[in-house]
């Protein structure tokens, strides 16, 4: 049996104080995003646990205004890369620059260097360029001629890829992949909302200037963070984690045999954190001090769509991933 580990619990005033900054930030949000209420959700939890997100889905859907407008709500330091196969990995963590006058080298720090970084279309970048942000990403620091430079904190990384065009392209690998916390998908806004996004442009929302004043600081995700930590996780939903996660490496004696036989590798002890901290995180942007069985269905999809790793056969069958996580949850009894 697993037993939780010992965290302080939430108090009321620290659970009212986070749902005043979460509720502010939420409105703030919406000012310039229409809809999109899940990527507002995928990413205030990864402002929350200092986890990062990949999103999938086609051009013109807000991500990059979304991460945006998040880091204005907050006064954070925001960066957007845009990856090209021709971007080098000192072109995102910095270099140094020859200074003829003074006879030396200087630092210069890349755009990794913020609060909130997005990488536009990163799999258009080279992997050489890709595994420049694995220690950034994992260690929360770069190093440039053999100086180790800390990154902000708080810290996340945003990447967005486009699933249309491949030509040009260089697939993530499953290393890179499972370092994303969550992986969401986003679709198309409906009608009312696309209506909606085009009142707000013509009313000057966009325009340069037009921006809220941020009603957050760093200092208030730093606290939140702290309260994620508190939010109670009992060791039956521990459990239910980890069973949720053997099972997709173990799916043959689970699910249906036809479904099992398309995963090729499950997910890896990554899955398992994952579930924990964003679970914890889930609960207190809804109001509570404590994780149900809910949120961890709820982050399922996020969490595993990019760590189980499917066959050809899936491929060739046009089977999604979301289909073969259904079935898992449908397998392992709800605590």
């Amino acid at each position: 049996m697993l037993s939780t580990s010992v965290n302080p619990s939430l108090d009321q005033a620290e659970l009212a104080h986070a749902q005043q900054v979460l509720n502010k930030i939420s409105r703030s949000f919406e000012h310039k995003v229409v809809g999109q209420t899940r990527l507002r959700e995928t990413l205030l939890i990864s402002l929350m646990t200092g986890g990062h997100v990949l999103l999938e889905s086609v051009p013109g859907l807000a991500k990059t205004t979304a991460a945006q407008t998040l880091a204005e709500s907050v006064s954070a330091l925001f960066h957007r890369i845009q990856c090209t196969p021709d971007l080098l990995p000192s072109d995102i963590v910095g270099t140094q620059i020859y200074d003829a006058a003074q006879g030396t080298f200087a630092t210069q720090l890349g755009p990794v260097h913020a609060n909130i970084v997005l990488l536009d279309e990163i799999n258009r970048s080279s992997a050489k360029t890709q595994s420049a942000m694995l220690e950034a990403m994992q260690e929360r620091q770069t190093t440039i001629a053999g100086q180790v430079h800390p990154l902000p904190h708080p810290f996340m990384v945003l990447a967005t890829q486009n699933p249309i065009e491949q030509e040009g392209t260089y697939q993530l690998p499953e290393a890179q992949m499972d370092r994303f916390m969550l992986k969401d998908v986003l679709d198309y806004p409906s009608p009312v909302e696309e209506a909606e996004v085009i009142r707000r442009i013509d009313s000057g929302v966009f325009l340069a200037g037009a921006a809220p004043a941020p009603v957050a600081g760093l200092a208030d995700i730093v606290a939140l963070q702290d309260a994620v930590k508190k939010v109670y996780l009992d060791p039956a939903l521990i459990n239910y984690i980890v069973g949720l996660v053997y099972v997709t490496r173990h799916a043959g004696a689970y699910i249906d045999p036809a479904l099992a036989k398309l995963i090729e590798f499950g997910a890896s002890p990554r899955a398992s954190i994952a579930f924990t901290q964003a679970s914890r995180a889930l609960a207190l942007l809804q109001g509570r001090d404590h994780v149900i069985p809910e949120d961890i269905k709820a982050l399922a999809e996020r969490v595993l769509r990019h760590r189980i790793i499917l066959g050809f056969e899936a491929v060739a069958e046009n089977i999604p991933v979301e289909t073969l996580i259904a079935a898992i949850l449908d397998s392992v009894q709800t605590p």
